[in-house]
């Protein structure tokens, strides 16, 4: 871990959805330096899935040595913004750094993309992003620091990260592009710059979008927030950079990176938008069994076909069923498979006891599935996480996603038996 050096001391952070995750990590950090931190966040009322409001986020700035400002901010809201920011300035005399944190998401492809979702994504992630800066930038022009920092990743036009969630992907490019403006617009005013994780971070959001065991395959958020802290050191004239955080902590002389693993030496699943070292990304999901579309030219020939797998592969669920895991899931779900023993397949668990079959359910599906034989056999027995076959293009939803999260726990129960 990065030790504090404590230059951050009497400086204002003010950051966007620091209520929990990566944005009360790095609020953390820059406690322990005895920064003031603005958290600037919605929840004010605890949730029973996601832990954390603004007010717990205080409590634990404060306990870690800095002075907390809990603000109820939602980034679409230009006037809680203005408000905020009036606070801040009102209660610790200006603002020194500003992380754009806050961040909606939605794996969804283009037609399974509701309106209302895609509206979301773009007033939280471009233009709440823009704002925000917006309102602050005055007051850190002030600042002899002066920075801001955006939780985004680098311009990366590859199609294979606009294929799978062509909104997302734009709305958080948004963000990437305010650094990129921003940074010349005020160069020599205010540094700049882009933060983004090599591989996946363990939050509430990774939880719901990985399903249970994911975290394994991640890192702890302290690794966000010490290459943001790492940041934080630089000059203003350290600007227009799109950071990536185990390269800026190598820079600080880190070497050692189990101690921001979950589970230390466990094969890591690498974030989204990073192919500059393709070689290196490739080699990381073939270990989990998912191979991005951008290397079909070198991909080897697909494995001999396992005869009846899918046939037995339900049988086994059908034996795994009860009634309390349909009481739990209350979904239909509807497989298209592709190749041998493929077909369409289905796995009722609404009606009594849950029931498996081939051919189309006897009630709508509530989440329709497309991939192949082979890949099913491997995803249900657990040698390929469900989020690493999405974000490679290897299974397909359509649906509603939370039903389809679930049903991950099902595949958990049956590991041990396939």
């Amino acid at each position: 871990m990065l030790p504090n050096t404590g230059k951050l001391a009497g400086c204002t952070v003010f950051i966007t959805g620091a209520s929990r995750g990566i944005g009360k990590a790095i609020a953390l950090k820059a406690a322990k330096d005895g920064a003031n931190v603005v958290i600037a966040a919605k929840t004010t009322q605890t949730h029973p899935k996601l832990q954390g409001t603004i007010y717990t986020a205080a409590e634990e700035i404060q306990a870690a040595g800095g002075k907390a400002l809990p603000c109820v901010v939602d980034v679409r809201d230009e006037q809680q913004i203005s408000n905020a920011v009036e606070k801040a300035v009102e209660k610790f005399g200006g603002i020194d750094i500003l992380v754009n944190n806050a961040s909606a998401i939605s794996l969804t492809n283009t037609l399974e993309t509701p309106t209302k979702r895609v509206d979301l994504m773009m007033n939280v992630n471009t233009r709440g992003t823009y704002l925000t800066s917006k309102a602050c930038i005055p007051y850190l022009k002030k600042s002899r620091i002066a920075h801001i920092l955006n939780l985004s990743p680098p311009l990366n036009l590859n199609p294979l990260w606009f294929k799978q969630h062509c909104a997302y992907t734009i709305a958080k490019y948004g963000m990437s592009m305010c650094v990129l403006g921003m940074a010349e617009e005020f160069k020599g005013e205010i540094a700049v710059n882009a933060l983004w994780p090599k591989t996946a971070i363990h939050t509430a959001a990774m939880d719901m979008l990985g399903g249970s065991g994911i975290e394994s395959q991640c890192r702890k958020v302290d690794i966000i927030a010490d290459a943001a802290y790492c940041i934080f050191k630089r000059p203003k004239s350290f600007t227009g950079n799109f950071i990536i955080d185990e390269n800026i902590l190598k820079e600080e002389g880190i070497t050692n990176f189990d101690v921001y693993a979950v589970t230390p030496g466990h094969p890591l699943l690498p974030d989204f938008f990073l192919d500059e070292q393709p070689d290196t990304v490739i080699e990381k999901m073939e270990s989990h069994d998912a191979v991005p579309e951008l290397k079909k030219e070198k991909s080897q020939p697909p494995p001999k076909p396992r005869s009846r797998a899918v046939e037995e592969t339900f049988r086994i669920v059908k034996e795994s069923l009860s009634e309390e895991i349909v009481k739990a899931t209350q979904a239909v779900y509807q497989f298209e498979l592709s190749g041998e023993d493929g077909g369409t397949w289905f796995l009722d668990l609404k009606s009594k006891g849950g029931n498996v079959g081939y051919g189309e359910p006897s009630d709508r599906a509530d989440v329709m599935m497309s991939m192949s034989t082979d890949d099913f056999v491997k995803m249900f027995s657990g040698k390929l996480k469900p989020t690493v076959a999405f974000m490679s293009g290897k299974l397909k939803i359509k649906g509603n996603m939370a039903l389809a999260i679930k049903l991950e726990k099902l595949m958990n129960q049956m590991n041990a038996r396939l």
